[in-house]
C-alpha cells in the first residue's frame, strides 16, 4: 500500500533527536569513518583486480588449492544386431589435487605504472584409475603420481590509462610474459602398468607430474573498477598467446620417441563481479570468470611439416567466485576466495588465501 503521511499529537511542541537511518552518517565523525571504509574497500578491490598505484612496494603471498575429478566411459567392442554390445566396458577416472604457493613482488614506478614478478611453487598429486584391468570389466587398476617444483614465473607491468570519473571506471592495461621455468609436460618418462596379449599398452602413467606448460606465453589484458555506492563494480578481459617450441618427444607412448613442435591453444579470458563493504575492515565480493582455450597443435619432425590439431585439447573453464577481504591493519589484508567450477573443464572447486603487505 502507498505510505501514509506522518502525523503528530497536537500538544507536542518539540521532538527528541532520532538516530540516522542505516547507511547515513549522523555526525562528521561518522561521515569520515564511512568514507574511510569505502576508500579501504575500493583499495582492496583494486589490489585484487588491478594494482595499487599509490603504494611503492607490495609483497603478496598466496596459497591456492585446486581439485579436479574427471570420469570417462570407454567402450571396446561392437554392436550386434544394432542393439547388443559385445566387448569391454571400462571406466577411466583421473583425480588431481594441486597446491600452489605464490610469492609476488609489486613495485610502483610512478603514479601510473607498476611492475610485478610472480614466482609459484607447485605440489601435485594425480590418481589414475582404469577399469577392465586384465581383461575383466569389473577389475580396476589404480596408480598415482606426484610432482613438486618451481612453476612458470610471470613478469608483468600495469599501466593506468584512466582514473575513475563520474562516467568512466578506473582503467588499467596489463602486459605480461610467462617463462617456462617449471617442469615441462613433454618427454617425461612413463611407467607401463599393463599390456595386452599382443604387447600393446593398456595402462601407463607418467613417472612425475609436470609443474609448468613448457612454453613461453605473452598476456595482454584490461581491467576496470567503478564505485557505485554502496557497491564496487569490476570487470576484466584479456588474451594469452603461447609460442611454439620444439621438444625431444611429444608422444605419451613410452615405446616410441617422436620429436617435434608444440603450439598450445590461444586463450581468451573475461570476468565481472561486484563487492560490498560491510564495515571499515570487511568486504564481500561475488564474480564470474571464464577462460576459453583453442585447440593445441603439434608438428612432428618426421611428418609433412603441417600443424595437426589435437582433438579434445580445447577448453572452456568457467568459475563462480565468492570472496571475503579483511583488513588486518593499515598495511596488510587477508583475502579468501572460494571458486566453484561451472563447466567440465574448470576445477571442481578452488580455495585461495592471500596476504598482501603494502609499504
Amino acid at each position: 500500500p502507498p505510505p501514509q503521511p506522518a502525523t503528530t499529537a497536537p500538544t507536542a511542541v518539540a521532538s527528541a533527536p532520532t538516530e540516522p537511518p542505516p547507511g547515513h552518517a549522523g555526525t562528521a565523525e561518522d561521515a569520515e569513518r564511512a568514507q574511510e571504509a569505502a576508500m579501504r574497500s575500493v583499495q582492496d578491490v583494486k589490489q585484487q583486480q588491478q594494482a595499487l598505484f599509490n603504494r611503492r612496494l607490495t609483497f603478496e603471498n598466496s596459497l591456492t588449492y585446486n581439485r579436479y575429478d574427471r570420469k570417462q566411459l570407454t567402450l571396446t567392442g561392437f554392436l550386434a544386431l544394432d542393439a547388443i554390445f559385445l566387448g569391454n566396458i571400462a571406466i577411466e577416472n583421473v583425480e588431481s589435487d594441486t597446491l600452489t604457493w605464490n610469492s609476488a613482488i609489486r613495485f610502483g614506478l610512478n603514479p601510473r605504472t607498476t611492475l610485478s614478478v610472480d614466482v609459484p611453487w607447485l605440489a601435485r598429486k594425480t590418481v589414475y584409475q582404469k577399469g577392465g584391468a586384465g581383461g575383466a570389466a569389473s577389475a580396476i587398476a589404480q596408480e598415482h603420481t606426484t610432482g613438486t617444483g618451481l612453476g612458470d614465473i610471470t613478469v608483468s607491468a600495469n599501466y593506468r590509462l584512466f582514473t575513475e570519473r563520474p562516467n568512466w571506471p578506473d582503467t588499467v592495461l596489463t602486459l605480461g610474459v610467462t617463462a617456462p621455468t617449471g617442469q615441462e609436460p613433454y618427454g617425461v618418462s612413463w611407467r607401463v602398468l599393463e599390456r595386452d596379449d599382443e604387447g600393446f599398452i593398456r595402462f601407463a602413467v607418467p613417472e612425475e607430474e609436470p609443474t609448468g606448460s613448457g612454453v613461453w606465453q605473452a598476456n595482454v589484458g584490461m581491467s576496470f573498477v567503478k564505485t557505485a555506492d554502496p557497491a564496487i563494480l569490476f570487470a576484466n578481459f584479456g588474451y594469452m598467446h603461447p609460442f611454439a617450441k620444439s621438444f625431444d618427444d611429444l608422444d605419451n607412448n613410452p615405446d616410441t620417441i617422436n620429436p617435434g613442435e608444440v603450439w598450445l591453444g590461444r586463450s581468451f579470458y573475461f570476468g565481472a563481479g561486484l563487492a560490498f563493504a560491510f564495515n571499515e575492515r570487511t568486504s564481500l565480493s561475488l564474480s564470474v570468470s571464464d577462460k576459453l582455450s583453442a585447440r593445441a597443435r603439434t608438428r612432428y619432425d618426421e611428418g609433412d611439416g603441417k600443424w595437426l590439431k589435437v582433438i579434445g585439447s580445447d577448453a572452456n573453464a568457467a568459475m563462480f567466485n565468492l570472496g571475503v577481504t579483511y583488513a588486518l591493519n593499515q598495511n596488510s589484508t587477508f583475502v579468501t576466495q572460494l571458486g566453484i567450477g561451472l563447466t567440465p573443464d574448470a576445477p571442481d572447486f578452488s580455495l585461495i588465501f592471500k596476504v598482501p603487505y603494502m609499504l
